[in-house]
C-alpha cells in the first residue's frame, strides 16, 4: 500500500491552487492509476475527504460505540490518500511511489510528497 502524506513544506493546500494545477494534477493522478491498470499492478487507488469529516469509533462490543470528530483541525500531516498495488517486489513499489510523489504542484513543479511504502499483512494459515 503506497500511502499518501499530504502536507508538503512550501506548498499550499490543493484548495488553494490555480485551476489549471488542480487540472494537470488529477490528470497526472488518473494517467498513472491507467498506467497501473494497463499493468495488472493496481487493485485501487482513492483520494480522502478532508480529515475535519473524519470520526473516531471505539467499542467495546456491548454498549454503544463511543463516536468522536477526527483529527484537530491544526494538524498539517494527514492521510489524503493511498494507491493499493500488487507488485512483484518492493522495488517496483518504491518506483511507483516516486513517480507519484513527483506529481505535479503549483506552476507544475514536482511536489516531492512523501509516500509511505507498507506491504499488507498477511493472515495466519486456519488451524485445523
Amino acid at each position: 500500500m503506497l500511502m499518501m502524506n499530504y502536507y508538503v513544506e512550501g506548498v499550499p493546500p490543493i484548495d488553494e491552487w490555480a485551476p489549471e494545477d488542480v487540472q494537470r494534477h488529477i490528470r497526472f493522478q488518473q494517467e498513472l492509476g491507467a498506467e497501473l491498470m494497463a499493468n495488472g499492478e493496481l487493485v485501487d487507488g482513492q483520494g480522502l475527504a478532508w480529515p475535519s469529516t473524519a470520526k473516531f469509533v471505539t467499542s467495546d462490543g456491548v454498549s454503544a460505540p463511543v463516536v468522536t470528530d477526527g483529527p484537530f483541525a491544526e494538524s498539517k500531516e494527514f492521510l489524503a490518500g493511498y494507491w493499493m498495488v500488487d507488485v512483484d517486489d518492493e522495488a517496483r513499489a518504491i518506483e511507483i511511489a516516486a513517480r507519484a510523489s513527483a506529481a505535479p504542484g503549483p506552476d507544475g513543479a514536482p511536489m516531492r510528497q512523501v509516500f509511505e511504502v507498507r506491504a499488507l499483512m498477511e493472515a495466519p494459515a486456519p488451524v485445523e
